[in-house]
């Protein structure tokens, strides 16, 4: 429901967004159009291009340089896609293949290079000093985010502050820079812009807290991939902390070994133990308390429709079910 009055919102912003991320994706190479119109057509909820033009139109932007950077917030996360998907060997994503498994692993990384290229190409053609700083910034802290995540693979002694160190890296920043270039935009204060990459920052660390609970508590065919992807790929997530550091010692234990050695054979023991021990309801309440502190960062922001929407959209990260 949400989405769906979001969607009749930004209508018009999002159809231009389209048309440029349709225009920006052409190459005469026939591969690259493939991938890239297959993996920018599967769907998702394009929030982050959504936050571009929620942020400038709170305050009060009335140009069409947001759309571009709508598109090239969208094209930073679609070249992750391709290249996360090969590290992890998923095999689905939104419900689909991935590209990855339909394409070939050398494809993917090709494809998500050009991706990333193009999207520096539209940051130029913007000729904003400062858009083009954040945006590089956040680039280079993902991948920071990535190479963290990688080194944690199948590390059972991360604790909750290097998990969160991730995925404020890997995933937050760019919901940060999504939210800090509608500000820059509109030429706000140095004070605004820093709340609404609070904001930003926030979401997207709410954001990904319920992706993690959904990957233990969701459905296959709702959240779009198995269940349990995330404990076969080594990934030692908030669910997966809580029960090692505050399960009993069964429990505990069989986790350890099922993150430590990729498997699912005891993914049943596994799912009993997140359950048993709250490790859910734990995670869950982080994502919440994150998404409160997105919605105080708006304090100061001029009361529009535009703010009532981010404010939803903080609800919605956490009570999202895919």
């Amino acid at each position: 429901m949400f989405l769906e009055k979001l969607g009749e919102l930004l209508a018009p912003d999002m159809q231009a967004v389209d048309r440029v991320i349709r225009d920006r994706l052409h190459s005469d190479v026939v591969l690259i159009r493939q991938v890239a119109e297959y993996i920018i057509g599967g769907g998702g909820k394009r929030l982050r291009p959504a936050l571009v033009l929620l942020s400038a139109g709170a305050l009060g932007y009335r140009g069409t340089a947001h759309h571009t950077l709508a598109a090239v917030v969208e094209f930073i996360h679609t070249a992750t896609l391709l290249h996360d998907d090969v590290v992890d060997e998923s095999s689905m994503r939104r419900g689909r293949p991935t590209a990855n498994t339909l394409f070939g692993n050398a494809a993917s990384v090709l494809v998500g290079d050009f991706v990333y290229s193009r999207a520096f190409q539209m940051m130029v053609n913007v000729d904003d000093m400062r858009v083009l700083q954040v945006l590089a910034d956040a680039t280079n802290v993902i991948a920071e985010g990535e190479v963290l995540q990688l080194m944690n693979c199948r590390n059972a002694d991360v604790d909750e502050a290097g998990y969160l160190r991730v995925i404020r890296y890997k995933t937050a920043k760019l919901f940060e820079a999504a939210a800090r270039l509608g500000a820059l935009l509109a030429g706000a204060s140095s004070q605004t812009e820093a709340a609404m990459a609070a904001y930003g920052s926030h979401l997207g660390t709410a954001f990904q807290l319920v992706d993690d609970l959904l990957d233990y508590s969701g459905d296959s065919a709702v959240i779009g991939k198995n269940v349990g992807d995330d404990l076969a790929e080594g990934k030692p997530t908030l669910p997966l902390i809580r029960v090692i550091r505050q399960g009993t010692p069964d429990e505990a234990a069989v986790v350890r070994r099922a993150l430590e050695s990729g498997g699912l054979t005891e993914i049943d023991a596994v799912l009993a133990a997140i359950r048993h021990s709250g490790a859910l309801d734990y995670t869950r309440r982080q994502a919440e308390a994150e998404a409160q502190a997105a919605c105080a960062a708006l304090a100061e922001i001029p009361h529009t429709q535009y703010r009532d929407y981010l404010l939803q959209l903080a609800s919605f990260a956490v009570t999202r079910t895919h």
